[in-house]
């Protein structure tokens, strides 16, 4: 997808970039109004710039001298602020097409290590069974220590088929454990659906694509014309999904609420970082979208259908968006494990010379005006999934943006230290692992919900 500077502004909420950096919100706009320069600290700035250049043991490029002050500048801002060079933007354009090489992970940085923040379905990560929290210490036999997330992503991309060896710490276990996982080129598809009984319908959203609302709509149809009869229920699944496009978000929301109900809204500082974004069709289609609204032709009783959402704490962003917002209307029961908690809106701000920053700009907040920073969406029927004792969320994360509904509590020590643990093997962690086969019989969180669905269906029969 080209990014363009238009009316319709393609916004992102975790979106994948090769390596998937933690991206959320992204609105790209022209800042040009400055406030007065701090003249004392940038001649400190120049000063120390001029001491690196001459007393240095090694020469250094001014480039990269730049470069890195400003990737420490925006990363000391909160988890989610960095600096997008020429490599990384042009990967930012590619994520949201569905179409990228690398391992298929959603990564964000702690306590100087990569941070899987989420693994997406069918990926060389999800196989290999990287999990949700889990930190990346080394990167073959480069220690991820003292590297920007720009340069351990640069690390993790390369040649699809090529192996990568990856050093895993994981909360819960004794120690770390090697892990191999081979690159390739992603293609991923955000929408798969099926009937899992006459009259249920599974949706199941791995992350929010540029055509993902579309390809939402025309599952819904298919599955409807397969029925024949209205369903019976309808299980919308996001777990492990990190986000993406924030108007596919609406989309895939509008597909179940009535027309003109809030989404989302967003709070922050600058005038266009304030939104208010509903289900009518010119908050998620791009060109014309009376005429060109995928979501009209869908059948009436699907926005009466009983619905369970099933989330879990790789549920990030875009997903929480829906969550909020069907969990706000009443329209679904939220079923599942807390989610990610990523509730901050970073806009991606192109600069001059081809690079970009992406900076936390605001909060976004759902219809009956909760937060979910540092919190997530709280489930209506909590069904463990196994992985609560090694999951991590957003309040885990350092510096990171405070709840503004309530008081920050966030746990000390939350994230394992690596002096702490030992070194011993840990590789037996995945010696049985099997990547969990979502909407099928050994799932135990489906099996709950398609249960809840037919228990209102037998109750609305009574």
């Amino acid at each position: 997808m080209r990014l363009k500077l238009k009316k319709f502004i393609p916004i992102l909420c975790g979106a994948i970039i090769g390596i998937l950096i933690s991206i959320n919100f992204p609105v790209f706009a022209d800042k040009t109004k400055s406030s007065t320069l701090p003249i004392d600290e940038l001649r400190t700035f120049a000063e120390v710039f001029g001491r690196i250049k001459s007393d240095y043991v090694e020469p250094i490029e001014d480039k990269k001298l730049i470069n890195e002050a400003l990737n420490g500048m925006l990363s000391g801002l909160d988890p989610h602020s960095t600096f997008l060079d020429l490599d990384h933007f042009k990967d930012l354009e590619m994520g949201t097409t569905g179409e990228f090489g690398g391992l298929g992970i959603e990564v964000g940085m702690e306590d100087g290590f990569v941070l899987v923040i989420s693994p997406i379905e069918d990926t060389p990560a999800y196989k290999a069974g990287l999990k949700s929290g889990d930190l990346i210490m080394k990167l073959d036999s480069k220690d991820v220590k003292g590297l920007t997330l720009n340069e351990a992503v640069k690390l993790m991309r390369g040649k699809p088929g090529s192996t990568l060896k990856l050093l895993i710490l994981r909360k819960g276990l004794n120690s770390p454990f090697e892990l191999k996982v081979t690159r390739a080129q992603i293609k991923t598809k955000s929408v798969k659906a099926k009937l899992v009984e006459p009259n249920f319908a599974y949706i199941r959203i791995t992350q929010f694509q540029e055509r993902t609302g579309e390809d939402l709509a025309k599952a819904l149809k298919k599955l409807r014309a397969e029925n024949k009869f209205a369903f019976n229920g309808i299980i919308l699944d996001m777990r492990n999904n990190p986000g993406g496009l924030l108007n596919s978000s609406v989309a895939v929301s509008a597909a179940f609420l009535k027309e003109g109900e809030l989404v989302v809204y967003t709070e922050g500082r600058a005038p266009d970082s304030k939104m208010n974004l509903t289900t009518s069709p010119e908050n998620f289609i791009r060109d014309n979208p009376e005429k060109n609204n995928y979501l009209k032709d869908l059948a009436a009783d699907i926005k009466d259908t009983p619905m369970v959402v099933l989330i879990n704490n790789g549920s990030a962003s875009a997903s929480e968006i829906v969550a909020g917002a069907l969990q706000d209307h009443k329209r679904a029961l939220v079923v599942g494990t807390r989610s990610f908690g990523k509730g901050s809106v970073q806009s991606i701000l192109p600069m001059a010379n081809g690079t970009a920053i992406k900076l936390t700009t605001a909060r976004y907040f759902t219809p009956n005006g909760r937060s979910i920073q540092g919190k997530g969406i709280e489930p209506d029927v909590v069904v463990e999934d196994g992985m609560e004792s090694i999951a991590m969320r957003e309040s885990d994360l350092n510096n990171t943006l405070s709840n503004p509904n309530e008081e920050k509590n966030k746990e000390e020590e939350s994230t394992p230290k690596v002096e702490d643990v030992p070194t011993s093997d840990g590789a037996a962690a995945l010696r049985n692992f099997k990547p969990t086969k979502f909407g099928e019989k050994d799932d135990k969180q489906f099996i709950e919900a398609l249960n809840i669905l037919k228990g209102i269906d037998l109750y609305q029969k009574n």
